[in-house]
């Protein structure tokens, strides 16, 4: 699993996303990662399909995927 730990309580993990073309897309995916429970911040770039996020836990794989595919793109997995 590709999860860091930053700082106490805080985990950091990073997604590939595909579909995401510009900022408009990254938006879209942020803001659906950003409502689910425990996480802090989110980072979508559109150029690479990174989308790294940062929460107080490990985060359901498929929870984050169900907010990816509401926002319309697709999760391919950790990278």
């Amino acid at each position: 699993m590709s999860a860091q730990t930053d700082t106490p309580g805080s985990v950091t993990a990073v997604y590939q996303v595909s579909g995401m073309s510009c900022g408009h897309c990254e938006g879209s995916v942020s803001g659906e990662i950003s409502e689910l429970p425990g996480v802090s911040s989110v980072k979508a770039v559109a150029s690479t399909g990174e989308v790294t996020v940062v929460s107080a836990a490990p985060l359901d794989d498929e929870a984050v995927r169900a907010a990816v595919d509401e926002a319309g793109f697709e999760l391919t997995g950790r990278a």
